[in-house]
């Protein structure tokens, strides 16, 4: 058996269907004799250019392991699902079982927006001031200087 690497976009309309799509997608592998070493939601996020006049999707990643009857069968179901956009196979030489790159952005993001949430109001008022007191400056009129009279 062969280790892969699936991405699957997901229409965002559609994320509260994403856990049961996950369950029976790990139903598929399992029942194939596959193992799921991995599964990472790494929620909405921007996309890079538009997909069926979408700018957003639902980002999924999961490292299997399996067979080419079960691969087969996955994707022909990624691909009769009208709520994935689209989905990528990478062949891997080992099973991936380490919270990805992507993964770890994703928790900074969640644990700095936390942060701000504690911090409250207050502090995102400086940074406003700062932009607003630069805006100023950059509106004001640039003046020629003045040749010096001596």
């Amino acid at each position: 058996m062969r280790h892969y690497e699936i991405v699957l976009l997901i229409h965002p309309d559609q994320s509260e269907q994403v856990p049961a799509m996950l369950e029976r997608y790990k139903n598929i592998v399992t029942a194939g004799g596959g193992k799921v070493h991995r599964v990472e939601d790494w929620g909405r996020r921007q996309l890079a250019y538009m997909i069926q006049k979408l700018a957003k999707a639902h980002y999924l990643c999961i490292n299997i392991e399996c067979d080419n009857k079960v691969l087969t069968e996955l994707e022909t179901g990624f691909r009769f699902n009208d709520a994935v956009l689209r989905h990528l196979t990478v062949a891997k030489s080992q099973a991936e079982t380490a919270p990805s790159v992507m993964m770890k952005a994703v928790d900074r993001e969640e644990a700095r927006r936390g942060d701000d949430s504690r911090r409250g109001d207050d502090s995102r008022r400086g940074d406003d001031s700062r932009r607003a007191d630069d805006s100023r400056r950059s509106e004001e009129p640039r003046r020629a200087p003045q040749e010096a009279t001596s």
